[in-house]
């Protein structure tokens, strides 16, 4: 007598990931089509246009900018326009008070924004929702609402001119807070909070030794999403600061060109040598913050 052995059915979704090409199982690589690149192409194009049209303008001199066709290639006063424009705003002065304004800024509300991200997630004290819909709350209103009565009380405390003008005001962020919380509620489980405080860690140390460490992803982007913020604002600054006393990098280039002819040719140098800074940090710190922006999408 034959035994016929009946081999055991495979499940339907091991079929159905039988079936898929190699590039699209797990631990492949998966290579993307023509289109993919195509499409990718056009949109990095258009990203880079308003940058490589800046260095094209700055490049140039004002009775070329001002013809038509504009020019679409370099011209020959690149580093003559910069050094001009460099000279002119007396931006040396000018990135070392952005750095300190932005640098600040950014390290303090990433800071802060991290504790109370971890307070609202993970603590249960009495007002705790009431009080995450007030941050929130506050996102919706209009900075431009709060320049005057925040002008008044820069003016009786003295400040005007001063770099702690620009500071103060943004050592806080309901954006930051909500960013934090967000992060941290599904990046930090509550049996690593509570292993910390059987092992006698107090809350401090739990915030040191346990928030932290596991929100440096996330803290490395909202401080840098924070510092080109502070690095870009302009409004607030151009108020209290003069392009002669404390000034910023945005209003010490808002000074440039000035005249019955505008410089088109040496605004668009002072903008560039303003850009690049941002661009030499996200050179340095883009795969950190890439990486910080992955691994939160994965534990999400």
């Amino acid at each position: 007598m034959t035994t016929t052995v009946t081999p055991p059915e495979t499940p339907p979704a091991e079929q159905k990931r039988s079936r898929l090409p190699k590039s699209a199982r797990a631990g492949g690589t998966l290579h993307g089509g023509p289109i993919a690149y195509a499409i990718l192409i056009v949109f990095t194009a258009v990203s880079l246009f308003p940058l490589v049209w800046t260095a094209i303008a700055a490049s140039r001199d004002n009775q070329r900018l001002a013809q038509t066709p504009p020019p679409f290639w370099f011209g020959s006063n690149l580093f003559k326009n910069l050094e001009t424009a460099w000279t002119d705003a007396n931006l040396g002065e000018a990135f070392l008070n952005t750095t300190i304004v932005a640098g600040v800024s950014a390290v303090t509300i990433v800071v802060l924004s991290t504790v109370a991200g971890f307070a609202f997630a993970k603590l249960r004290f009495k007002g705790r929702n009431a009080l995450m819909l007030l941050v929130i709350g506050t996102m919706m209103i209009p900075p431009q609402l709060s320049i005057i009565p925040l002008y008044m009380m820069v003016a009786k405390l003295d400040w005007t001119d001063q770099l702690q003008a620009v500071i103060f005001p943004s050592l806080v962020s309901a954006f930051g807070v909500f960013f934090m919380r967000q992060y941290l509620l599904q990046a930090l489980p509550d049996e690593v909070i509570e292993a910390a405080r059987v092992d006698g860690a107090g809350s401090w140390r739990v915030v040191w030794h346990v928030v932290f460490p596991a929100a440096r992803p996330a803290m490395a982007v909202l401080g840098m999403l924070m510092f080109v913020q502070a690095w870009n604002d302009f409004l607030w600054p151009f108020l209290v600061l003069t392009q002669t006393g404390n000034p910023t990098v945005q209003v010490a280039v808002a000074g440039l060109g000035r005249g019955f002819t505008p410089d088109q040719s040496l605004i668009m140098a002072g903008a560039l040598l303003g850009t690049l800074p941002l661009l030499l940090v996200f050179a340095i710190f883009g795969k950190q913050i890439v990486g910080g922006i992955m691994q939160g999408a994965v534990k999400g």
